[in-house]
This record gives C-alpha cells, structure tokens and sequence, in this order.
C-alpha cells in the first residue's frame, strides 16, 4: 500500500517514523492510532518482516529471569536479516502488573510477542512503538465532554479480537511447525474427532498450551509431535493387513 493511502487514516508524522521503502508493506490496521498516538502491531511488524525476506527469528525464554509460579516471563529474541548477518537482539517481559486484567494468564506469549515486536522493530528502523508492548488500559478521560464518552476497552483486547485459528496458523508459520501433526495434537488435546467439535474453550485452551511449549522447549514439542507420525504410520499397517 502507498503512503498516500494511509495519510487519510493516518497522520503523516507517525508514517514518518517507518524507514522510506517499508511503508509500502503496511496494509490498513496494521497501523493503529490511539488518542493521538500511533502504534504498529504485531501483524504489522510480521508483514513487514516477510516482505523484507527475514531469514529468521529465534526466541528464548529467560529462565534466571523468569518466575512460572507468579506468570512472571521474560523473553529473548533474535531477528536475522539474513542467514549471514548479525542478528537484532531484544527482551520482552510480561507479569501480572503490565497485562490487562482479561488476559492474565497468558503472560508468557505476551513476553514471546513483546521481544519479537523489539526486535524487528530493532531489525528494519521502526520508531513506532508496537501496541503488544503497551500493558495497561488505557487512562479514563478527564475532561469534561471527554468524560461523557464510552470508556475505551483495554489496549490488549485489539489482539484477542484475532481469531484462535488465526493465532494457531501464526504460531504454525512462525515455529516452522507441522501443520498436519498439530492438527493431530489439537484434536488429542480436546477429544474429539474433528476440531469442529471443539469448544471455543478447548481451542483457546489448546492455543495457550501450544504457545507456551514452543518458546518454554521447542525441540521437545517437535519430538512430541512426531508420535503422531508413528501412530499414523501403524494404523495404516493394521488397515492393509485388515485388507
């Protein structure tokens, strides 16, 4: 998209702060604007990074710092330009005191998007700040007519508008991991048959689940999902002997 298509929801100064070449990978809603402010999001930033022909990123939870028992997270990230260049480096962290209240519990992929969000924005000479990285809601007006406005939802309640199938297929894309053997996982996870079946709980739950194996230990998830494999190879075995 143009730049000039985006001044008219955008104000110039904040396209400004995106590198001149990069604003051309930026779509509507991946720039939001916030009481004056604006900010780019995860999508954004993951948009502009395939554009650009990332070659990686690589994110590592930091375990001296972290804190499972109070949700306590930090995360470090690494985004590679290229195969041979330098990787940007950046942390997030994410706790009970900068999470909005709706989405305690889900510090650690919060602290996973934070680093990642640093880091690219590091990476491509971004100086807008992501909205992921902002944790709290946002201030109650006070002036006057202000006050008389609907009170606007938590900044962090953009991301859970996201669909669940949306944030598994990035969660796929992102870990470079078997879509098919995720599909095995989700379905053992919720106990059905076809994920159609599934609840929006037992989805979201296994979302959560999936999320926090990866970062926490990505080799012993892809270990784990190769059981399906074995399974599947063995019960085509049993059908061609049944026939």
């Amino acid at each position: 998209m143009k730049r000039g298509s985006l001044r008219k929801e955008i104000r110039p100064s904040a396209l400004h702060k995106l590198p001149r070449g990069l604003d051309s990978n930026v779509q509507r809603g991946d720039i939001i604007e916030i009481r004056g402010s604006a900010y780019v999001t995860h999508s954004g930033l993951l948009r502009i990074a395939h554009a650009q022909k990332c070659a990686g990123i690589s994110v590592s939870v930091i375990r001296n710092l972290s804190d499972p028992g109070t949700n306590k997270w930090v995360c470090r990230a690494l985004a590679f330009k290229t195969a041979e260049s330098r990787p940007f480096m950046a942390y997030g962290d994410a706790d009970p005191s900068n999470v909005s209240p709706e989405f305690h519990g889900c510090e650690l992929r919060i602290a996973e998007t934070r680093a990642v969000n640093r880091a690219l924005r590091k990476a491509y000479g971004i100086g807008l700040c992501s909205l992921e990285e902002l944790g709290t809601p946002l201030p109650t007006p006070t002036n006057g007519a202000a006050q008389k406005q609907p009170r606007p939802a938590p900044l962090l309640e953009v991301v859970s508008q996201i669909p669940l199938r949306d944030q598994l297929r990035q969660l796929i894309r992102q870990h470079q991991l078997d879509p098919a053997l995720v599909k095995q996982y989700a379905l053992e996870h919720c106990g059905v048959k076809n994920l159609r079946q599934a609840t929006r709980e037992q989805v979201s739950s296994f979302v959560k689940l999936l999320g926090e194996r990866v970062v926490t230990n990505h080799e012993a998830l892809v270990t784990d999902l190769q059981r399906f494999v074995i399974n599947n190879s063995k019960d085509d075995n049993n059908q061609k002997e049944a026939a």
